[in-house]
């Protein structure tokens, strides 16, 4: 038998709709909980896509995608 893991401790993609409710009351949205969130983050996408022995242009073709589409949403509000 697998080990009864806590809600607490599962990942977004693991909980259940039924379950969805309680698990966001468990997160923490303090701002020090989201800087830490968004600190957890940028190490995951950086030590995946950035920090690797053979790299490519992956990483950094999706970080400057994600800065067009971004300054694109800027120049045009009413999008």
């Amino acid at each position: 038998l697998p080990a009864a893991v806590l809600l607490k401790d599962t990942k977004l993609m693991d909980v259940k709709l039924g379950q969805l409710g309680s698990w966001l009351a468990m997160r923490d949205f303090t701002p020090s909980g989201i800087l830490g969130g968004m600190r957890r983050g940028y190490n995951k996408y950086y030590n995946k896509y950035i920090n690797v022995r053979k790299g490519g242009l992956g990483g950094i073709s999706m970080l400057l995608a994600g800065y067009i589409v971004l300054s694109y949403m800027w120049s045009y509000s009413h999008v």
